[in-house]
């Protein structure tokens, strides 16, 4: 079948939403089956693509295989292994392929397998090294899981974290070095992060190959001081008692040092931090001259920051780069150390927006490479031979994803053609990238561009899933601002019920997360808006409004619940839930709240401190004390509780029950290591004893996300009934 241009695709989308085509008895009915367990509503997207050397061809996974493409022409190339040559020696089984990495000279793969997670980020799997030219498999390790494993830059060697150590294999030679022989749970990590840093700084590789291969610098963390949390376990005749590390706010965090291991030597050098120990190392980089290390020092406040350059042979080190915040500062992975030795570029908000800067290694700022009253949200990428830099941002609308380049004068060009969210890949070479795209009512389309922009071909256009949503009549998702009475303009999107008439009364679901530097407003297709689409054809209407607080708005926006989280973003909602009750079609007596994490928070306060508008809330996995939460993420926001006793007590839900009124679902997963069960039980308490009815579900042993078995239905659908009840 040929595919649509874009002209036809761009028209095709469009009458999706003529009204009234479909009549009712003509259409399908949506199910819960239909987007939890078949799923019907998923869009195909490309996995497991990798940009090959040549930058002329990427490689992908395709059923349980490793095939090259032509970017230009699409045509295969040829098949770099199939599951017949994964099947370790004295097995008859092939390990499975599910994800890879390349040496650099694309000899040699790195396949994981039999991953088991850890936390959020983190997991252990059996490693295993296929060689393209002699055809062989080896296991790094006969030793135990390994975490982490990456090649040296040569390809000979494999390093990897097992056991909170750090190890050098050379796989094909059978050899296994310890690096590190400290390293104890609970105690000592080496080669990877606490899990206060995997949650809130969001890495867990704490180890760096030197670009020659002859070193690797790494992290050490002593948590011995840090508190522990228990939890339960269920599942047997006496629970299991599971204990880790976890810093609540004002306590006690790891103390981290930086050392680099000489491979040749096999010694170890410590950098030199400075005399402070209570601060935060966020992220470390080899820089582009041989032998000298970066790294970002972040005070505990997170108002300042420094970059270091360390000496790996001496461990001594100068501050080339510093900057203050009268809010915070929030750690970029956008910091890019150019071939030439002398330069780097970086993002900061300092002026009030996120944007790209270009600094020398003496610590001179040369330009402000892109600048106005938007944020720069991602670079994906440097071109060295044409000096350009690629960014995405949000300079069209805080709704929407552009790709740009700038050249290192500060002169930019629009990349992108489509109106919504856009998100490259590039070719190693530049010449190339994978954009997909999506918007608010169209699901991915994923296509082959030139770095200018110009469409070559489409890999994905979801048409199957776009014709399967106009058989089912979905309605349209559309934009519209809230003004509050401060004179703050909202955004926000609604989905009207299906068949939609003036002149009925229809009550309202609200979604929100509204956390810091967020946003659920954006012109961006999301799989979960099928449910949305699911309430919608039972009569509720959903809205969700983007608080102050939330992101690509610039820093006054989204800083100014600086403190006092939880204040504002909650007299945004409730102020948002009045404009929606004014509407002539809006039962003013159902309106309800949903959210999860964060949002699970902001439904809770908004039931209790706006219970005169909300009817209905459910909260899934809230905090409802932040002294409870992590002291990165907490303290980031709200400084100590010893600083600011007043700003952690005010908006605490648990401090507010006695204003309840309504119906309200708590949701949490016993097992969850983030957002602990524990504020569940003190909220439960504070409703117990202000004698105000609630509904309760737990789920034994479930993460943060509450997924598993046969557990994400049950829950959507336990929820689903609750709103039906409730509202209508």
């Amino acid at each position: 079948m040929k595919l649509p241009t874009f002209r036809s695709f761009v028209f095709l989308v469009s009458i999706l939403w003529i009204p009234a085509v479909i009549a009712q008895d003509e259409k399908p009915v949506l199910t819960l089956d239909d987007i939890f367990k078949a799923p019907k509503f998923f869009p195909h997207m490309v996995y497991g693509l990798n940009s090959m050397n040549d930058g002329k061809s990427y490689c992908v996974i395709e059923s349980d295989s490793l095939n090259v493409y032509d970017y230009k022409s699409g045509k295969f190339i040829k098949t770099l292994v199939t599951k017949n040559d994964l099947i370790p020696e004295g097995d008859s089984v092939p390990i499975r392929l599910e994800s890879y990495t390349f040496s650099d000279d694309e000899s040699r793969i790195l396949i994981p397998t039999e991953t088991e997670p850890i936390y959020r980020h983190s997991s252990e799997s059996n490693y295993f090294v296929y060689d393209l030219k002699s055809k062989k498999l080896q296991s790094i390790s006969q030793n135990g899981k390994q975490r982490l494993a990456s090649f040296s830059p040569d390809g000979s060697q494999v390093a990897f974290v097992r056991e909170n150590n750090l190890f050098i294999a050379k796989p094909f030679l059978g050899e296994e070095t310890q690096i590190t022989q400290d390293g104890k749970d609970r105690s000592i990590i080496n080669g990877t992060t606490d899990w206060v840093y995997e949650e809130e700084f969001g890495f867990t590789k704490g180890y760096f190959w030197s670009p020659d291969g002859k070193q690797i610098a790494y992290y050490r963390f002593d948590e011995t001081g840090v508190p522990e949390y228990q939890m339960q376990i269920w599942g047997n005749l006496y629970p299991e008692n599971y204990q880790y590390k976890y810093p609540k706010a004002g306590e006690d965090n790891s103390l981290v040092t930086i050392h680099v291991y000489n491979i040749l030597e096999g010694s170890t050098q410590i950098m030199d931090l400075g005399e402070e120990t209570d601060q935060y190392i966020p992220r470390i980089k080899w820089t582009a001259d041989e032998g000298i290390l970066a790294i970002q020092r972040l005070n505990r406040l997170q108002n300042h920051l420094d970059i270091l350059l360390a000496d790996a042979s001496t461990g001594k080190t100068k501050v080339i780069y510093t900057e203050d915040n009268p809010y915070y500062i929030d750690i970029t992975d956008h910091w890019t150390f150019l071939p030439d030795q002398e330069h780097y570029i970086i993002t900061s908000e300092k002026s009030g927006y996120n944007h790209i800067y270009l600094y020398d290694l003496n610590g001179q700022e040369i330009r402000q490479l892109t600048s106005g009253e938007w944020d720069v949200i991602n670079v994906t990428g440097y071109d060295s031979r044409k000096k350009l830099v690629y960014y995405v941002s949000a300079e069209s609308s805080p709704l929407n994803r552009d790709l740009y380049s700038v050249d290192m004068e500060g002169n930019k060009r629009l990349i992108s053609s489509r109106t919504g969210t856009n998100d490259a890949e590039f070719s190693k070479t530049y010449e190339y990238y994978i954009n997909t795209f999506s918007d608010a009512n169209t699901p991915p389309y994923i296509t082959v561009n030139k770095s200018d922009g110009k469409e070559i071909r489409v890999i994905e256009n979801n048409e199957a899933l776009l014709n399967r949503i106009h058989e089912y009549g979905f309605s349209q998702k559309e934009f519209f601002e809230i003004t509050t009475s401060e004179g703050i303009r909202l955004n926000a999107w609604k989905i009207l019920p299906w068949n939609f008439e003036i002149e009925k009364k229809y009550p309202v679901l609200m979604t929100v997360y509204g956390g810091p530097g967020s946003q659920t407003v954006t012109n961006s297709w999301g799989y979960g808006d099928t449910w949305y689409q699911y309430l919608a054809e039972n009569g509720i209407m959903v809205v969700s409004v983007d608080n102050r607080g939330t992101g690509a708005r610039g820093q006054e926006f989204k800083k100014m619940t600086y403190l006092q989280l939880g204040k504002f973003e909650t007299l945004d909602q409730i102020e948002a839930a009045r404009y929606i009750v004014s509407l002539d079609y809006v039962n003013p007596e159902h309106i309800g709240i949903f959210g999860w994490s964060y949002g699970g928070y902001m439904s809770t306060l908004c039931i209790t401190k706006g219970s005169d508008v909300f009817s209905t809330a459910i909260a899934v996995a809230p905090v409802t004390n932040w002294r409870y939460y992590d002291n990165i993420y907490t303290e980031r926001f709200m400084r100590t509780p010893q600083e600011n006793p007043g700003g952690y007590d005010d908006n605490s839900p648990i401090n507010h029950v006695d204003k309840m009124k309504g119906n309200y679902l708590l949701v949490h997963g016993t097992g969850d290591d983030n957002v602990h069960v524990q504020n569940t039980m003190d909220l439960i308490t504070a409703l117990v004893a202000a004698n105000k009815q609630f509904e309760l579900l737990l789920y034994p042993n479930k993460n943060h996300g509450i997924y598993g078995g046969n557990t994400r239905y049950h829950l959507y659908t336990r929820m689903t009934d609750f709103l039906i009840k409730s509202l209508k």
